[in-house]
């Protein structure tokens, strides 16, 4: 059954890994001393702020930088950038929320970067030291991001405050590819599952005089593994540019034209019934940008380097989103009375369909929910007579347009230099970034078909319409907001003896959001307000290289996060939102501030053989929480007094001349260490007013405690390749299920609050049939496993026979809905061949 079968397999498979890969760290540092004459030559060299300077060596700084080089990104076999991030990186996992192949939560250490407003963002991401976290919520647009133009990526623990705000766990910092180092030209092809096609090219090159240049676009269509669910990607990247052996200077541009389609969570019931189904329909996003970037970088002399840029960036997103009305489950939608009795309220509306072209349409005896699965008559005629028809209407329309200008400079010098016999390799810098962001929703009455979709009526929350008290229904929004922040950086790492290396940054970041409701002016209940945050987030680690191939350290960092436009537009409890979908006048918020501990052992052995072991503790305070009403997107945001993720992590790696394995654990502890009321309208523990209490201890939710992973790849013989990857992890708390105390009752509450444990298995081959011709193929879910990577509960008013019912209990009750678990269930086996030709 969905969702339960794999359970001893996946409990069997993490006690396994977990005892395996303990005891290959503790072998690995054990044999460690023992083979410093075995050490391998080479250094990995990493930069220490999002813009490009002097490298240092890895083993020198204070916490364990994750790297994909060009060969890992191009072997990902046509798959996403995020998917590629989940399957090679220790500690990254993702939720499906909005179930697109280009919209998922990512996922580190349990701090998240998400295209999803409303989700707490955790994350920074970086491309070319531009920061690409939107400044309309933070969130990531993954579908922006041309993952053929990426050359290499660093995955940077910790709240690291050089690279600036929301880098509260981490930082993904990517560099694109140029002419130089990807001189050629190539096209590439793929077609699979749910119709999938895909066609990608690049082409670089470079000349005597020093000038470089690279192109690389792709589009990609498929239709989705679930119902009505298409994906259409169109990407293009430039990069222009010219260098010598001291200066490199370039100008990218990159454009994306994206129309996205993710039906998001699905009712247990239904998916056990239907693994592909969908609970209401559509839910599109159309993201359309351009990226600009100038950069450059100058050796000034043997000691100091200066670099910098200087980037616009423009987004329009326009969401169209047909939800079930949640308001409607206790009410009575159907068409009451009949037309020979005397003139009531619900006769009225039957009078008035009678009067306005519906005459023997609409059924002549009264509609319950026995007899009509999808009623939508008293929809029309509550819309006609004005009468409160977002309580009658079983269906909404909700649409949103984001525009958002983002425009910023940066610049930096480093150093290396010995002062009183230490040596340091220092950069100081300063950036300002400046955003304007224009965002306006409507929301529509409608109605459900039998396919759960929606059809729009002449209704809308503009106040023309009343609710069931009599006052005016308005949740529309025009909001403008404009944000600014300043910068001053530092990091300088000193070696004080060729094995004790001492690492101090710091970065002071001051910022300026001001919002200006466009229909409410200064009035009450106006989003209109002025919020200044300012704050300096201090770091300093040590670490130990007592030989060439290990090291340990010990590191403290600060990082803090503002609240965008968005969240300080939506703080208001009793105004709840709908995200991306409305806004409403609220309370103040804090800004987010994380503290981060962490030590750690690294290094690598003889034969290829690289390890790591460390633990983490990051402690929030004011952590940002979206504090979700329903499965559909209400909620508002609020200050959480104390979160903490904490974790051990370990990675054990191999590379022989045709074979390369590689495999990490985490134990991660994601909780909540406040106690808090919030809202939990569909947990079985709510009181009397639908709100639930959370205690110190209860796990955060869609956050798992294990993770496990391991790929290998295997050149069987020259040119022909086969590899395999596997990801595990536990299970986690739905989100809603905030105090973890959730029980079914199976009559008023259905489904345990909870995601299950699951384990995926992916296969991928590769041929290389001549110089220019790579044939390749690629299987993800193997054996077609069903999972979920998230959960939230919500009311439902679908039954497990696709049927929309309001008021299930009937009369009796007419209070009574039914709650149950949503899951983002994981993508069905989906396969695809393609072939990549050298044209040079």
């Amino acid at each position: 059954m969905f969702l339960h079968a794999q359970q001893p397999i996946l409990r069997k498979t993490l006690l396994a890994t977990s005892v395996g890969a303990l005891f290959l760290a503790y072998t690995t540092l054990a044999l460690a001393n023992e083979q410093l004459a075995a050490a391998l030559p080479s250094v990995d060299v990493v930069s220490t702020t999002p813009l490009p300077g002097i490298g240092i060596e890895a083993q020198k700084l204070p916490f364990h930088v994750q790297s994909l080089n060009k060969e890992a990104l191009n072997n990902s076999q046509g798959d996403t950038l995020t998917s590629t991030l989940n399957k090679n990186l220790g500690s990254v996992f993702i939720n499906d929320i909005q179930n697109n192949p280009y919209q998922p939560d990512v996922n580190y250490r349990g701090f998240t970067a998400s295209p999803l407003l409303g989700t707490a963002q955790g994350l920074s991401v970086y491309v070319d030291g531009v920061r690409l976290n939107q400044p309309f919520g933070d969130v990531v647009s993954w579908d922006l991001l041309p993952r053929s133009a990426f050359s290499s990526l660093d995955l940077i623990p910790g709240s690291n405050p050089v690279y600036g705000l929301n880098t509260l766990g981490g930082a993904i910092s990517i560099t694109t590819k140029d002419g130089r180092t990807h001189a050629g030209s190539s096209v590439q092809a793929t077609m699979g599952s749910n119709s999938r096609r895909t066609v990608e090219f690049e082409h670089g090159g470079n000349n005597q005089q020093g000038w470089h240049w690279f192109i690389t676009g792709n589009s990609h269509r498929d239709n989705g593994w679930r119902v009505d669910s298409p994906t259409d990607v169109r990407q293009l990247f430039t990069k222009v540019g010219w260098g010598d052996s001291k200066t490199d200077l370039a100008a990218t541009v990159a454009v994306a034209d994206n129309a996205l389609t993710g039906n998001g969570l699905q009712e247990y019931r239904l998916l056990q019934n239907n693994y592909s189904s969908v609970y209401t329909k559509p839910d599109e996003t159309d993201n359309r940008s351009i990226f600009i970037n100038l950069s450059g970088s100058r050796s000034l002399n043997d000691v100091f380097t200066l670099s910098g840029n200087a980037y616009y960036r423009k987004i329009k997103t326009t969401t169209f989103n047909g939800d079930i009305n949640d308001d409607s489950l206790n009410q009575n939608t159907y068409l009451t009375g009949t037309g020979n009795t005397a003139l009531t309220a619900s006769n009225a509306n039957r009078q008035f369909l009678a009067n306005n072209g519906f005459a023997g349409q609409f059924p002549a005896t009264a509609e319950d929910r026995n007899n009509t699965p999808f009623p939508f008559w008293a929809c029309i005629a509550n819309v006609g007579l004005m009468d409160e028809p977002f309580e009658k209407c079983n269906a909404l329309i909700n649409r949103s347009t984001t525009n958002q200008d983002n425009s910023g400079v940066s610049g930096q010098l480093s150093a290396v230099f010995d002062a009183a016999g230490i040596k340091h390799n220092l950069t100081a810098g300063v950036a300002y970034d400046f955003s304007s962001v224009r965002y306006s929703q409507t929301q529509q009455a409608a109605y459900l078909t039998p396919d759960r979709g929606v059809v729009g009526v002449n209704a809308f929350a503009d106040g023309t319409y009343l609710d069931d008290t009599g006052l005016p229904l308005d949740n529309r929004v025009n909001l403008e907001g404009h944000t600014r922040t300043w910068s001053i950086y530092g990091t300088d790492t000193m070696s004080l003896s060729p094995q004790w290396h001492l690492t101090a940054a710091g970065r002071l970041n001051h910022t300026e959001v001001k919002n200006r409701d466009l229909l409410l002016g200064s009035g009450p209940g106006s989003l209109t307000g002025d919020h200044n945050f300012s704050r300096f987030n201090p770091a300093v680690g040590v670490s130990y290289t007592p030989a060439s191939n290990w090291s340990g350290y010990a590191s403290y960092n600060e990082g803090s996060r503002t609240p965008s436009a968005i969240e300080l537009g939506c703080a208001d409890p009793a105004n709840p939102c709908k995200l991306p979908n409305a806004l409403a006048g609220d309370p103040a918020l804090k800004q987010v501030v994380t503290k981060t501990k962490e030590l750690g052992l690294n290094g690598k052995l003889s034969k290829g053989l690289r390890w790591n072991a460390g633990i983490f503790r990051a402690d929030n305070t004011d952590d940002l929480l979206f504090v979700a009403d329903n499965a559909a997107g209400f909620g508002y945001f609020k200050n959480f007094g104390q979160t903490r993720r904490q974790g051990v992590e370990l990675g054990l790696s191999g590379e022989q001349t045709r074979f390369n394995w590689g495999m990490n654990m985490t134990f991660l502890d994601a909780t909540f260490q406040s106690q808090e009321t919030v809202n939990g309208a569909a947990n079985s523990t709510q009181d009397a007013n639908g709100n639930i209490q959370i205690n110190k201890g209860n796990k955060i939710p869609l956050i798992p405690g294990k993770l496990f992973k391991a790929r290998t790849q295997w050149e069987v013989v020259e040119g022909f390749k086969v590899g395999a990857s596997m990801f595990a992890a536990a299970s986690s708390y739905a989100r809603g299920n905030e105090n973890n105390a959730h029980q079914p009752d199976g009559v008023f509450f259905v489904g345990d609050g909870k995601a299950p444990g699951y384990a995926v298995f992916d296969l991928n081959t590769e041929y290389r049939l001549n110089r220019k011709t790579t044939l390749f193929a690629q299987i993800n879910n193997l054996f077609d496993r069903e999972y979920a990577n998230a959960a939230q509960l919500g009311a439902t008013g679908i039954r497990p026979d696709g049927t929309f019912v309001a008021r299930p209990f009937g009369p009796a009750d007419n209070n009574s809905v039914i709650n149950s678990t949503f899951y983002a269930p994981g993508a069905q086996r989906t396969f695809w061949v393609g072939a990549r030709f050298k044209l040079d």
